[in-house]
């Protein structure tokens, strides 16, 4: 989530058009990223847009007071995970400045999706993989324990992102550590140690790092949000079941 050069780093989009289009094309051999898989039944779609006036209510410097929201919202409706966040307008960026751009600006929409769910919970790797890179970004509000893991389909090249781990989960994990479909690679981090947020995974589908390791951006400023849209797909394709529901 580094604050980057946007316009030399986007200027040279050499990503795959079609990835979205692929990613749909093998999404019924994806293993799920966590067990129970996500459903419409177990699942509760948030929204943490700066259209929804219960999330302005919250007082997002006070973690507790955002974890509270979060979970009971989820318990309050007899769900298990919490989801969403793809292209959504957040207000909650602007609590760091870790999301303010070189401008002077800031950036507050969303490149992948949040599963919200309590922390320990064992995360999966949706395909074959090895693992591209990982640190952990332990500034305020950043992702964290971060692991990015590389994939193949039909030779394009790919990659997911898996922020806001535990410490756990950067044991003995190591550049080019080749991974299982369904093998068992991070849990999901608590607070502090997570960015200081409440229990999530953001999971984020990247076509191009840029020659970016262990971190990568996870939220766009409005104006160069079409170039990423384009580096970053809609990620629900990992998430088969819950997509009749989106």
């Amino acid at each position: 989530m580094k604050c980057l050069p946007w316009k030399r780093f986007l200027k040279k989009n050499t990503c795959n058009m079609n990835l979205h289009t692929l990613l749909k094309k093998h999404q019924h051999n994806f293993h799920p990223l966590f067990t129970p898989d996500l459903t419409p039944e177990n699942t509760l779609l948030m929204d943490f847009s700066i259209h929804n006036g219960e999330v302005k209510k919250i007082d997002f410097r006070n973690v507790a007071q955002l974890n509270s929201f979060v979970f009971s919202s989820i318990e309050s409706n007899g769900k298990s995970y919490g989801y969403g966040g793809y292209l959504e307008d957040r207000e909650v960026y602007r609590r760091s400045s870790v999301f303010d751009t070189i401008a002077g600006g800031s950036r507050s929409i969303h490149l992948g999706t949040d599963v919200w769910t309590p922390a320990g919970k064992p995360v999966h790797s949706p395909l074959d993989a090895r693992v591209h890179s990982f640190n952990n970004n332990d500034n305020y509000g950043d992702y964290g324990p971060t692991i990015i893991l590389a994939h193949q389909l039909e030779n394009v090249e790919f990659f997911t992102l898996y922020g806001h781990l535990t410490l756990e989960s950067l044991h003995g994990v190591r550049q080019g550590m080749q991974l299982k479909k369904g093998d068992k690679f991070c849990e999901v981090g608590d607070f502090p140690v997570n960015g200081d947020w409440p229990p999530h995974l953001h999971f984020q589908v990247i076509a191009d790092m840029k020659g970016q390791k262990g971190d990568f951006f996870g939220v766009s400023s409005k104006e160069e949000i079409d170039a990423f849209k384009n580096l970053c797909p809609d990620p629900s394709v990992f998430f088969t079941r819950l997509q009749q529901a989106l």
